[in-house]
């Protein structure tokens, strides 16, 4: 099955999907942000990485800079980062350029290494787009953190990439419906930009009005 262009989702919303599915929905279905001081540094370092004017050729490597990627048959649409082609034997053509070269996605992330699999999962999703639109396989990639200021490979694997295509099922399928899942509290709420549009605390409470009244009670003391 291939998806029609019109059809296309963010690939960047696997990282939300992961963290939260009715965070997701509540950003791609329902059209709602909200910026929190996490959201704005990761602005400040995707800006840096995608600074057109930062632009790298060596001998032996090719740095693209905000390349926009897409995959017909997840039915997504992104962009990487950077992404680092190596000259090499065995690898693909590039177009005004000579030789061939293998490719590298290397994505930018505030803070440090997660023990989630957020990242990686984005990671792999655009290896996945890189394959499909230069017809050549991706073994590794890498995550480059700001707070650390080190690369972190990630390899590419089998199960990293079945878990990204049944996510982008699942996404399509809650798209297409206009689904946004219930709220299920839990404590990664707390650093959710979304928190005060998405009231996770209602799913304790079990009911506006006992939750306004919390509220009031909280204010109180």
């Amino acid at each position: 099955m291939e998806y029609a262009e019109d059809d296309y989702l963010m690939l960047s919303g696997i990282q939300h999907f992961k963290f939260c599915r009715r965070q997701w929905a509540l950003i791609h279905i329902e059209q709602q942000w909200a910026e929190n001081v996490h959201t704005v540094i990761g602005e400040l370092m995707h800006k840096k990485a995608h600074d057109p004017y930062l632009v790298e050729k060596r001998k032996d490597l090719l740095i693209a800079r905000s390349l926009p990627i897409a995959s017909r048959k997840m039915g997504i649409s992104g962009e990487c980062d950077v992404v680092e082609f190596h000259r090499c034997e065995d690898g693909i053509k590039l177009h005004g350029h000579r030789g061939n070269f293998s490719v590298y996605p290397v994505e930018y992330k505030k803070g440090k290494p997660k023990l989630t699999e957020e990242d990686c999962l984005q990671l792999a999703a655009q290896a996945m787009c890189l394959e499909e639109m230069f017809s050549t396989d991706i073994p590794e990639g890498a995550l480059f953190y700001g707070e650390t200021r080190r690369r972190e490979a990630v390899e590419i694997t089998e199960d990293l990439r079945q878990e990204v295509r049944n996510m982008f099922r699942e996404m399509h399928q809650y798209f297409e419906r206009k689904y946004t899942p219930k709220v299920k509290y839990s404590k990664s709420c707390t650093a959710c930009s979304l928190k005060d549009i998405c009231l996770p605390k209602l799913g304790k409470s079990g009911s506006v009005k006992d939750y306004i009244h919390q509220m009031l009670k909280e204010d109180e003391e």
